[in-house]
């Protein structure tokens, strides 16, 4: 979903990154307050200064929007969730978990965090600025404080409707979740409502563009199509989970992967591996140990005419290897969905990533572990590879 990011600050252990399409959203709320809502409601100032309002309130949202996904991840922390951090994005922020809540209790009181902590954001805002007219602050000043507690206000309201993922989703899972002690049923019933929603808020956004709003109704499009997505990508996600709770690696690994030698060429390797086996990817072993992996998209950077002359080793490992090693496959296989995925990622990305039971991922291998002598395709006639099944 996210790309790298940029390391805004740490809070409370929390690193705070913005990715950089959250600029569209501060440019788009700086362009529309300064040239509409802002000249229209406070007449008379200078051209300037609407613009620098429009700028002072994108950046208060941001860190409204911070505000409010902290208390997301300090009850989350408070209950034993491990959290990754908060990421700022077009449609808003995301507190990054890596686990689902353990119970409904903790789901509900994770989930009405974030609105409660803006609402008191909201009602402190509109409070200063109805002081700071009193005490005859800047027109400005006044304007962008009490807009900011009504944007936060609004924050929660929104947040608050039953759609999944949104907190007001999230609280109606936790509901039916304690009701029927069920949570797959739960997250099913609540991401149809979530993914009903989303498809309501393209059909406003549709009608709004025709009545001429068009970029509000272009806004309103792209908003329904990610609710959509992220409410059916987390049922998703939960099914994977479900599915592979308690099995181990072994189940869905190759023991004995088909692997090349760093001395091998580019040429062989493409005749006698990849056009053979039509993986698209393979481990590199020397020595009977794990040393890299060497990926069809690096081969594809390799001008033909040097093929021959280039050697495997001569490529760099397409990415480092990492993650605990584990012996004979006995790992849970969920611990390695976990560390496929990127440290800056969204945990409702690991809704595409469950299991492939042929073909090779070098998170399927766990680093340094000895290999046995399978350097040759000799050694894999045409061999097809399943899912092993059977006891742990």
């Amino acid at each position: 979903m996210f790309g790298r990011g940029i390391t805004l600050i740490k809070l409370f252990g929390f690193e705070v990154k913005i990715d950089l399409s959250w600029l569209i959203l501060g440019g788009l709320i700086t362009w529309t307050l300064a040239r509409g809502l802002y000249p229209y409601t406070y007449k008379g100032l200078p051209g300037g200064i609407y613009w620098v309002m429009g700028g002072a309130t994108a950046i208060g949202l941001l860190f409204s929007i911070v505000f409010h996904e902290l208390w997301h991840s300090l009850i989350a922390r408070r209950f034993g969730l491990p959290m990754r951090g908060i990421t700022l994005f077009v449609f808003g922020g995301v507190a990054e978990m890596t686990d689902e809540p353990q119970s409904p209790k903790v789901e509900f009181l994770m989930a009405v965090a974030g609105p409660i902590s803006s609402v008191i954001l909201g009602v402190a805002g509109l409070g200063l600025a109805a002081l700071g007219r009193g005490w005859a602050w800047p027109v400005a000043v006044v304007g962008v404080i009490n807009y900011l507690g009504f944007l936060n206000l609004l924050l929660a309201g929104f947040n608050l409707i039953p759609a999944f993922p949104l907190d007001g989703g999230r609280v109606l899972r936790s509901i039916l979740w304690g009701w029927k002690d069920n949570i797959r049923w739960a997250t099913r019933i609540a991401s149809s409502i979530g993914s009903g929603f989303g498809v309501l808020l393209i059909l406003f956004g549709v009608v709004e563009f025709f009545l001429g709003s068009f970029i509000g109704g272009i806004w309103m499009v792209f908003i329904g199509l990610f609710l959509r997505s992220a409410s059916r990508v987390s049922y998703q996600q939960l099914v994977v989970r479900d599915a592979l709770q308690g099995e181990k690696v072994r189940h869905f690994m190759m023991a004995d992967p088909v692997s090349v030698s760093p001395d091998l060429s580019i040429q062989d390797l493409v005749d006698d591996y990849i056009f053979k086996y039509h993986f698209k990817m393979f481990p590199v072993v020397q020595d009977g140990r794990l040393v890299g992996c060497i990926s069809l998209s690096q081969v594809k950077g390799v001008p033909r005419e040097e093929w021959g002359t280039k050697h495997v080793s001569d490529r760099p490992p397409r990415r480092r290897l990492g993650g605990r090693s584990r012996r004979r496959g006995q790992g849970p296989v969920l611990d390695v969905q976990e560390q496929r995925q990127p440290a800056d990622g969204h945990r409702e990305r690991q809704a595409e990533g469950g299991h492939r039971p042929q073909g090779h991922d070098e998170a399927h291998l766990p680093q340094g572990r000895p290999r046995p002598r399978l350097n040759h395709p000799e050694d894999h006639p045409q061999r097809r590879y399943h899912r092993k099944r059977g006891p742990a």
